[in-house]
């Protein structure tokens, strides 16, 4: 492209030079020859002038006298009727440029000039037009390389940019080059990259998504099926076959979850449900969890609160918050059910260390995490309590305590109950 927009813009320069240079030479070559042609004349009439008033006056009249009257290079011949022609400078041979005028006393003036001094005179012209159009060549060549160069260049940056957004780099250049066109191109580059860049970043945070939240169902199922390959009590089989089934369930909840949420993440299936019933499953989940690692996990507070919410996504939630006590935590893990005003509160606490306080402000950002994993187990559960309109909240950090926050049914009734834990043994408290 650079190499066509040169040589275009000489081809014009050429043609412009071309048109207008001939133009000007013919112009210039018949304006000097009329020139030399009016000088002549005026010369001869000049000198028939002068010759008519020495012969009026009855003076002498001699090449001698005249000859200062004549220009060097001119030959000027004076014929005076009666008398011997006089001749004054040397007669030029070839071609030349004559002027003859008749005196009133019948005189009669040749002027002649040799044609070569104009041929000298149309050769300087020749050449200073010749260096005016070499100096446009020049500046033409300049001016089409440095044009090329303005749109040349940046069209090859934007091919790179396109380039670079199809290998699956999607940072915008915000790089502008002053033509309208090219930076329209590049803003429209820029756009679909950060659209591109937003997209993908989507599709990593459902990946990671989707790899945590699936994880803590299927390792519940995976619990549940153990259970019954260990087992020969039929009644037990049935039990947990009976909760398999329910994790498979909420596996499904998850996964349509997980859709929903990539297509919009605001997007919430929030309905009146039980707080009781979802508290009692995460017990039934994690408690053959927490009697393996030696722990017990317990429940207390109201009891029979109405909450505005996806049951599933409220498990899912409860379902990090206590995963996390058991992998960061110690002691007894308490889930803890209240009112405050219209909003029904969950609180999960342990006996652990608690959360440090540099991470305090940070604990709900992605890859934030105290210890080896992943990070995004509360950023995710934050996401999924704002989705049904709650919020989740780290209350205080030693010990601490999680509260997930859910809008009450007008009609929710709570009673107070203490502190049960109905299948834990003695042994697994601590």
């Amino acid at each position: 492209m650079r190499r066509r927009l040169i040589n275009s813009t000489l081809a014009v320069v050429l043609v412009v030079i071309a048109v207008f240079g001939v133009s000007l030479v013919i112009v210039e070559t018949r304006t000097i020859s009329s020139s030399a042609q009016e000088r002549v004349e005026s010369e001869a009439l000049r000198l028939a002038s002068i010759v008519d008033s020495r012969l009026i006056s009855d003076e002498k009249i001699t090449g001698a006298i005249l000859r200062d009257q004549v220009a060097g290079d001119r030959y000027a011949r004076i014929e005076i009727p009666g008398r011997k022609p006089i001749e004054i400078g040397t007669r030029p041979t070839g071609d030349v440029i004559s002027a003859t005028r008749p005196g009133e006393q019948r005189e009669k003036v040749t002027v002649q000039e040799p044609k070569a001094a104009v041929t000298r005179e149309v050769g300087r012209t020749l050449l200073i037009i010749a260096a005016v159009a070499l100096l446009a060549i020049v500046a033409a060549v300049l001016l089409a390389v440095r044009q090329a160069n303005r749109l040349a260049s940046p069209l090859t940056d934007l091919a790179e940019t396109a380039e670079r957004l199809g290998s699956g780099d999607p940072r915008p250049r915000h790089k502008r080059y002053g033509v309208p066109e090219l930076d329209r191109v590049a803003d429209v580059l820029d756009s679909s990259a950060e659209r591109i860049g937003r997209m993908l970043t989507a599709e990593r945070r459902l990946a990671a998504d989707a790899s945590h939240q699936l994880r803590t169902p299927l390792t519940a199922l995976s619990m549940r099926l153990e259970e019954i390959t260990v087992t020969d009590e039929l009644d037990t089989v049935k039990e947990e076959a009976t909760i398999a089934l329910a994790q498979v369930e909420r596996l499904t909840d998850v996964v349509e979850r997980l859709l929903t949420n990539s297509r919009d993440p605001r997007t919430g299936s929030a309905v009146a449900f039980d707080l009781d019933e979802v508290v009692k499953q995460q017990l039934e989940e994690w408690r053959p969890a927490y009697r393996s690692a030696g722990r017990a996990i317990v429940s207390s507070g109201k009891r029979h609160l109405e909450a505005v919410g996806t049951p599933g996504a409220v498990a899912q939630v409860l379902a990090a918050l206590i995963e996390n006590s058991l992998m960061h935590g110690g002691g007894t893990v308490a889930l803890r059910t209240r009112v405050t005003g219209n909003q029904a509160v969950i609180e999960v606490t342990d006996e652990g260390p608690g959360v440090p306080a540099d991470l305090g402000a940070r604990i709900f950002e992605r890859t934030i995490s105290g210890r080896n994993s992943t990070g995004i187990g509360l950023a995710v559960a934050r996401d999924l309590a704002e989705a049904d309109g709650g919020r989740l909240e780290m209350l205080q950090t030693l010990p601490p305590v999680f509260g997930l926050f859910l809008s009450r049914t007008p009609t929710s009734k709570g009673t107070d109950s203490e502190k049960t834990d109905e299948k834990t043994d003695e042994k697994t408290v601590r």
